[in-house]
């Protein structure tokens, strides 16, 4: 009898010690994750020199960063919702990034998101769409 008692003693211990509050979950991409600027693609800092990438045969003018968090530089070109064309320049980290178009009426600042391969859509202060490709 005593054995038994020693044995769901124990049990009972160690399942109160191996308890543990559960913390929520960390957004491990944090980190790493910037926001990127339109302005991002007019200079390349010190410490993006240092990892200064130009390769011919890919779409993008150059690449900046390492393994796994590459900054990409694209021309790019499309149209507006009134089916005007625009060109511009963009910089990319992961599927986002920002840029500059050239319109008619000047330049205008865009966020851009990837929606395929080579392609874009991007969207203005005013909430205007462009959907562009790399060039």
């Amino acid at each position: 009898m005593l054995s038994n008692f020693r044995i769901v003693f124990i049990i009972v211990a160690f399942g109160i010690i191996g308890c543990k509050k559960e913390e929520p979950p960390q957004n491990i991409n944090s980190f790493f994750k910037e926001v990127i600027e339109p302005d991002d693609r007019k200079t390349i800092t010190p410490e993006e020199a240092k990892t200064y990438h130009n390769d011919t045969h890919r779409h993008y003018e150059y690449r900046t960063g390492k393994s796994g968090h590459y900054e990409y530089n694209y021309d790019v070109s499309g149209c507006n919702d009134l089916g005007d064309s625009i060109s511009g320049n963009i910089n990319i980290q992961g599927k986002y990034g920002a840029g500059v178009l050239i319109t008619t009426d000047g330049e205008i600042e865009i966020t851009a998101e990837w929606i395929d391969y080579g392609k874009l859509k991007a969207v203005d202060k005013d909430g205007n769409e462009y959907h562009l490709k790399v060039n």
